[in-house]
């Protein structure tokens, strides 16, 4: 077999493959010759089959499974024996002229290939003792944890039919019809409603409306939906909805005690408060984590500067590019609309898929030399987790990991990258800060990757920009039927 280089431009090479056509006549032969005992031909007995003539039933057949094995191992081992690791799945190329394919199957023609394949850049790690991070610290204190399970509570709190007014932090309970232009619509209509006044569920100004009314009375409201409301048909439109009152109650008053633990299902206030103390901060170390994050990729970035392989940095960019479009769209915007243009959107996200291919190939190099590998188990709990995130739809998730290409690296990949960072927080130099909670939460898009990778950059990222987040955007929660309710409203806080 001849291994022929004939391009070695940039990170780019191909590679010519010829395998003389007596060298495929040969290996050919041997599998015939295994064959030639177990092969069943009618009118001759059991090994006794003419080899000349397994070779005119069987000899093509046999020549082409070769050639497909050929062709799909030996890129492997001719890129190993190079010492070289692609960047995608080497392209092949064969002839496709019908005559030439024919001489090769019949050992008359040399099989004759090319490769074409973008090379990994060898990188030569540097030490990281010279990076520096700021880790921020929130210290928690008693008033938040209250104030979060006075939140959550909420969803436990009792009412008393009360024979007054309905005021601020009262529970209606009401029938209600909307009409827009005095037709009745699709959704606008519900029976024994209960709405508690001042929870901003219902769009704007359909609770205000029912301050000062008691059970019995009817009433008909005037409200205007909101231009981003889902229903087209309805946003922007004024609408009338008749209100009928069947109960005002007040709220009763919380107390943070074991009765309320227990009605949340957890056996005492205390623990109720530990688990509550025990979220926030990981919400809040959640937060610091991708802070610091982002420094030691920022300073990755300054440290490691080479050519990206451009299939993969246009495979990247095409999945930002996708998300991006697709935000567009759900938001009804154009990037005239960001203040930008498509031309300068796509050169600031293709900025941000090379850093992004650049430092993945940076972490993979780190995380190689460490030996740092994701287990069985962690790929399972990973993949645990989509199916907890999409219930119902566990099967097609499933086989979606099965059958695709690929799919399993997508779970890989985000464990390994964390895993790769928690080692280099053991080998960079980190500061720890106490900040406040609004100091840690401080929207901060003027630092980092938000300054570097965005500018102006089209829309607002969302989970497309994030520049190296292993978390994606949740999904808002799907729409009641119920049309005066805004677009994504909460139910509470006790998720």
């Amino acid at each position: 077999m001849q291994v022929i280089e004939t391009l070695a431009e940039g990170l780019k090479r191909e590679i010519k493959v010829v395998i003389p056509a007596k060298d495929m006549e040969a290996r050919m032969n041997e599998r015939l010759e295994d064959a030639k005992g177990k092969i069943r031909i009618n009118g001759f007995r059991p090994g006794k089959v003419p080899f000349a003539h397994l070779k005119k039933m069987y000899g093509k057949s046999i020549m082409a499974d070769l050639v497909n094995e050929i062709v799909r191992d030996q890129p492997t081992s001719i890129l190993s024996e190079r010492g070289e690791k692609s960047a995608t799945q080497p392209e092949v190329a064969m002839t496709e002229d019908k005559d030439e394919a024919e001489k090769i199957l019949a050992a008359e023609a040399d099989l004759e290939f090319t490769l074409s394949y973008e090379i990994i850049p060898p990188i030569e790690l540097k030490p990281v003792d010279g990076i520096k991070v700021v880790r921020d610290v929130v210290d928690i204190d008693e008033g938040e944890v209250t104030e979060q399970i006075m939140r959550i509570a909420e969803s436990a709190r009792s009412y008393e039919p009360k024979k007054g007014k309905a005021a601020e932090g009262d529970r209606v309970t009401m029938d209600y019809l909307g009409k827009v232009d005095g037709e009745a619509f699709d959704g606008g209509k519900d029976e024994d409603a209960q709405l508690v006044i001042g929870s901003n569920r219902f769009i704007p100004g359909f609770e205000e409306q029912l301050v000062g009314l008691k059970a019995g009375e009817e009433k008909v409201i005037t409200v205007t939906f909101p231009d981003d409301y889902p229903a087209a048909n309805l946003a922007g439109k004024e609408a009338t909805f008749d209100i009928t009152v069947k109960e005002v109650a007040a709220p009763a008053e919380v107390e943070i005690n074991d009765e309320l633990a227990s009605k949340l299902g957890i056996e005492s206030a205390d623990r109720l408060k530990e688990i509550v103390r025990g979220q926030i901060e990981s919400q809040y170390g959640s937060v610091t984590r991708q802070k610091v994050k982002r420094q030691i990729l920022d300073q990755l970035d300054e440290m490691y500067k080479f050519d990206t392989p451009s299939r993969l940095v246009e495979a990247e960019f095409e999945n930002i590019w996708r998300q991006v479009n697709t935000d567009l769209a759900q938001s009804g915007k154009t990037f005239e609309d960001e203040d930008t243009t498509e031309e300068k959107a796509r050169e600031e996200y293709r900025t941000l898929a090379e850093r992004r291919v650049r430092l993945g190939l940076v972490l993979s190099e780190i995380g190689e030399k460490a030996g740092i590998d994701v287990s069985e188990d962690e790929m399972q709990r990973s993949l645990y987790e989509q199916l907890r995130q999409f219930p119902g739809q566990e099967k097609q998730i499933l086989d979606f990991f099965r059958n695709t290409p690929g799919a399993a690296a997508s779970l890989r990949a985000p464990i390994f990258e964390e895993k790769v960072v928690d080692h280099l927080l053991t080998q960079v130099d980190v500061t720890d800060k106490k900040v406040s909670k609004e100091e840690l939460l401080a929207d901060d898009e003027a630092e980092g990757d938000e300054k570097k990778e965005t500018k102006k950059a089209a829309p607002k990222k969302k989970a497309a920009a994030k520049a190296e987040s292993a978390e994606g955007e949740e999904a808002a929660a799907p729409k009641k039927k119920a049309a005066p309710k805004k677009k994504a409203a909460a139910e509470g806080d006790a998720e």
